[in-house]
């Protein structure tokens, strides 16, 4: 096999693709750095990142790549753990712009698609025929048709099915050595390729004996499927092969028909092999899926969810999910009648049957969070891939299961099992001790043994991840010298000059090069935020990020926020991961080596700070506050961008204007001049399309004490008589937002408080919690605002008084950012616990709850749309809000995702397209269908800004709608 010339010596490697390719060329530090890794343990940058537009762009960039003998990584949506996706040449992301279906003929059942197709818009597509693709993996709303075919994914519904490869006709691919041919079935399909036919002849029993032994043994190249017996299948064949043979240009694949009325039967059992003994006997009835899961991955579920996304299970360590659908002629009722056949086959009397719906959909949702969650031990420890989908013949899971059990105590490994049980495949990752370079042998040794035990077990490295740098060097552990040799041969047919995904399967890597988290250094030094949760190690936390993909994904359908800027741009850069990638880079100090690098400030561009990646990733990375930090890092000591002067430090300003009234009312008229309010708005580094903000001509606090309302001073209420300390007290912090910008919402808070029984308290002071200097990384300012708030509000908090935020983000700060900012500090703690959302407060249980009899006035028939506010769904979560308006009899449209403006960020220059774009996703499109009686809830400040700004309408708090009970909305405000 020919060497791959180092891709530092191909200098003209990026003028020759800009010159042969329309697409994106991209050879910046950050591009490459965003591509350096997939969903893997490896760090592999490239030279160059290219976007192909059309097949053309493809095939040029692959003429270039063979002159100058670059290599290739054919690249979706990089959620690979196996470390397929990256390579030190060329990466051809095919997401970005190859992403059509091209035919969809649901009379013949098959479709068209290219290469970069999301696996959930095909079944979208598929879905009003009645139609489906088989396999379904868990990453399906990011992973691309290119990935699945490249890795011969497979998903819960192999069972039924199939992988990948069963539901493949033809592929239309280009060689390593330049061919462009139609991979079919059949006599002559494998003449395309010289020598191909022949060397399958010549070893026919090497090939029948050791390959296609059960159905998930898919590591190595299944030639199996070009055997005489099964229709000499170049299509099937290519399907798993890793890139390492051939580029994928288009793919026509078979559908199946979605069946009917679906039904989840749960099976508890004492343990996880217990659960896996009884797979065989289940397999007899036809199930759609089996998958498996221990009680443990369901109590990390739990905690990351909260118990009420966990529905009842039946008793037991260890579950089976078995679906069972409709065969031809069946109704629901035959389904019912098959699912309890099944259930009374499974060996325990731990049973439950769920028909299609919400409750079904959601323990299918505890599986599907298992690829992200289990990049955590249930103690918290990083895990990690390299192991994680490895198969057995089904019947012998059982034992298997017991004997890696017994090897991960021997070693002191630990790690979340789970899988699709049904074809013998488990998932786990490994809290493998990767994070410094002396681990790295030890987990050699793990992985050589698991290898040995797979092995003895007749079962395959990998189920369907495929390879890739974590398994390849392994292949020589399952199978004999006469198919490695037979694998290189036909790499050598397919790609003679190896340029094709090197190192993959054929003359492989080591499975310890190229790890990417022992070459990222400690980053501990406590500058800004502690990252307590990370041991303080900013490294460890923007690591984190394991790659899976998630934010890729549109999570809106699951409730979930991430990410707006990749929802508007649809570009690496701009999601979490891609960022994540660049932070990490940044800790290794190679490709990123300063913290005011422009592929760092670049990278954080467009991130909102909406912090729904904290909460909706399942690894909890949190951008927000690793951009936070980084912009503390990159400007402590010296000049910053002037938005930062001014919007984040807004608070310190509407302070100063609205000190006097007769300032406030002056500054708003001289601002509502467009000409005055643009020169401003530029001047200050924001853009000029934008609306100035409005002071409020009478603050809160102003207002609260000449309605006579109770006041307190700003000390311990202990240090009070009792016979002074008012009944049920409430402390109402008003920010100061709400205090000096829009105090309309926290005026109907103390008033929708007192109704329900409580004496309000605003305290003399306002405190501000530095929302702003922490949005904008001044982070001594920030610190510095928080540690007068704890002083004013602390001491009702350890009084046991509860205090109340009305502006959501600022409640978010004192409920999570504070802590970490200063950890040292116990009243932090003790604030955060006592701090609560109104509706929080309002659904809370006695003593703290409101009074007897209270109840929400009645809002039936009132027609809602609420924005939740990025922060309050990411730190405190809606529910409580919408059990409110729930019981109130509203009708609600719960819109998710950013409003898109998210505090300064809409507001700042070369931002206002973005935010508009991120706007157009759910909130805009709500209030342009909404009629004209539609209210529009939104707690947060930015979030009513942004709907008057873009659309004239005008947005109320929860408080003020339950202020006003039966709610007109001629009386806004």
């Amino acid at each position: 096999m020919k060497s791959v010339r180092a891709p530092g010596l191909s200098d003209d490697l990026v003028a020759a693709l800009r010159k042969a390719v329309d697409g994106d060329v991209d050879d910046s530090e950050r591009r490459r750095a965003e591509y350096s890794t997939d969903a893997s343990n490896y760090r592999v940058p490239p030279r160059v990142v290219v976007a192909p537009r059309d097949n053309d762009d493809v095939l040029a960039a692959l003429d270039v790549a063979r002159r100058l003998t670059v290599p290739v990584t054919a690249r979706g949506a990089g959620t690979s753990m196996a470390g397929n996706a990256v390579g030190t040449g060329m990466v051809l992301d095919f997401s970005r712009y190859m992403n059509r279906i091209i035919a969809l003929d649901p009379d013949a059942r098959t479709a068209v698609v290219q290469p970069g197709v999301l696996m959930s818009s095909l079944q979208a597509a598929a879905a009003p025929h009645g139609l489906r693709f088989g396999p379904d993996p868990s990453t399906q709303n990011r992973a691309t048709l290119g990935g699945m075919i490249g890795n011969n994914a497979c998903g819960p519904h192999a069972v039924a099915y199939g992988r990948t490869a069963d539901n493949v006709v033809s592929l239309d691919v280009a060689d390593g050595a330049g061919r462009r041919f139609h991979a079919g079935a059949g006599d002559g399909a494998l003449d395309v390729v010289a020598g191909l036919d022949a060397l399958v002849h010549a070893n026919l029993a090497t090939i029948r004996t050791e390959l296609g032994r059960f159905g998930r043994q898919v590591s190595g190249y299944s030639l199996e499927h070009l055997l005489p017996e099964h229709g000499r299948d170049l299509a099937k064949m290519l399907v798993g092969t890793e890139g390492t043979l051939v580029t994928v240009l288009q793919a026509t694949v078979n559908l199946v028909p979605v069946p009917a009325a679906p039904v989840v039967v749960a099976l508890g059992y004492p343990d996880m092999p217990t659960a896996a003994d009884a797979v065989p006997a289940l397999l007899a009835h036809r199930p759609l899926a089996i998958e498996g899961m221990d009680a443990r991955l369901v109590e990390v579920v739990r905690r990351h969810r909260g118990a009420g996304a966990v529905p009842q299970l039946p008793a037991g360590g260890g579950w089976l999910l078995v679906e069972v659908g409709a065969e031809a002629g069946e109704g629901a009722d035959d389904v019912l009648t098959r699912a309890y056949a099944l259930a009374a086959d499974a060996g325990t009397d731990a049973v439950r049957v769920v028909p299609a719906g919400a409750e079904a959909a959601a323990l299918w949702r505890i599986r599907a969070d298992g690829a992200g969650l289990g990049g955590r031990t249930p103690s918290g420890a990083p895990a990690w891939p390299g192991w994680e989908d490895a198969a057995v013949p089904p019947d012998r899971l059982g034992d298997y299961l017991r004997d890696f059990a017994a090897l991960m105590a021997e070693r002191g490994v630990d790690g979340l099992l789970y899988g699709h049980f049904g074809d013998g495949c488990v998932h786990v990752r490994l809290d493998l001790p990767l994070e410094t370079p002396a681990g790295i042998g030890p987990s050699r040794a793990f992985l050589e043994a698991s290898a040995d035990l797979i092995t003895a077990y007749g079962g395959s490295l990998s189920g369907e991840h495929g390879d890739g740098r974590a398994r390849s060097e392994l292949l020589t552990r399952m199978y004999t010298p006469e198919v490695i040799g037979l694998f290189g041969q036909v790499k050598a047919l397919f790609d003679p000059e190896n340029v094709l995904n090197p190192g993959i399967v054929v003359d492989p890597r080591p499975l310890d090069s190229d790890l990417r988290r022992p070459a990222a250094r400690p980053t501990s030094s406590r500058l800004g935020f502690a990252f307590a949760d990370d041991g303080g190690d900013f490294t460890r936390a923007v690591h984190r990020c394991t790659g899976v993909g998630k934010c890729r994904a549109d999570n809106s359908s699951a409730g979930g926020f991430m990410c707006p800027s990749y929802q508007a741009t649809r570009d690496e850069k701009d999601v979490t991961r891609g960022r994540a990638r660049v932070l990490q880079e940044l800790t290794n100090g190679s490709l990123v080596t300063d913290w005011r690098s422009p592929a760092v400030l670049e990278s954080l561009d467009l991130c909102l700070s909406c912090k729904a990646c904290s909460t909706d990733c399942p690894t909890g990375t949190d951008m927000a506050r690793y951009k936070s930090e980084v912009l503390h890092r990159a400007y402590t000591g010296r000049v910053r961008p002037r938005n930062h002067y001014i919007l984040g430090q807004l608070p310190r300003w509407s302070s100063l204007v609205t000190k006097i009234p007769a300032l406030a009312r002056l500054a708003n008229i001289v601002l509502r001049s467009r000409p005055i309010a643009k020169a401003m708005l530029a001047a200050g580094g924001m853009d000029p399309r934008r609306q100035i903000v409005t002071f409020a001509e009478e603050r809160f606090t102003a207002w609260f004490r000449k309605q006579g309302r109770a006041t307190m001073p700003d000390s311990a209420l202990a240090a009070q008589p009792a016979s002074s300390i008012p009944p049920r007290p409430v402390v109402l912090w008003a920010d100061t937002f709400s205090d000096t910008l829009d105090p309309a919402g926290a005026r109907a808070t103390a008033a929708v408080l007192q109704e329900a029984g409580y004496t309000v308290i605003v305290p003399e002071e306002s405190a501000c919690c530095g929302l702003t200097w922490i949005s904008t990384g001044q982070l001594d300012g920030a610190k510095k605002r928080l540690t007068h708030l704890l002083a004013v509000l602390a001491p009702y908090a350890t009084d046991g008084i509860p205090i109340v935020g009305v502006e959501p983000s600022c409640t978010a700060v004192l409920r999570s950012d504070m802590v970490d900012l200063l950890p040292d500090d116990a009243r932090a703690r003790i604030l955060a616990a006592g701090t609560y959302t109104l509706a929080e407060l309002l659904a809370a249980p006695a003593p703290l709850g409101p009074g007897p009899g209270w109840t929400p006035p009645s809002l039936t028939g009132v027609e809602v749309v609420a924005q939740p506010h990025c922060h309050h769904h990411s730190v405190m979560g809606w529910e409580a809000d919408a059990a409110l308006l729930a019981q109130a009899g509203a009708s609600v449209t719960r819109l998710t995702g950013c409003c898109g403006l998210a505090g300064n960020f809409g507001m700042e220059a070369g931002h206002y397209d973005t935010s508009v774009a991120v706007a157009e996703n759910a909130l805009l499109p709500a209030l342009r269908n909404g009629g004209p009686d539609t209210v529009y809830l939104a707690d947060g400040f930015s979030c009513r800004t942004q709907a008057d700004h873009l659309a004239g309408r005008q947005g109320v708090h929860l408080a003020e709608l339950l202020a006003r009970g039966n709610y007109s909305p001629a009386a806004t405000r």
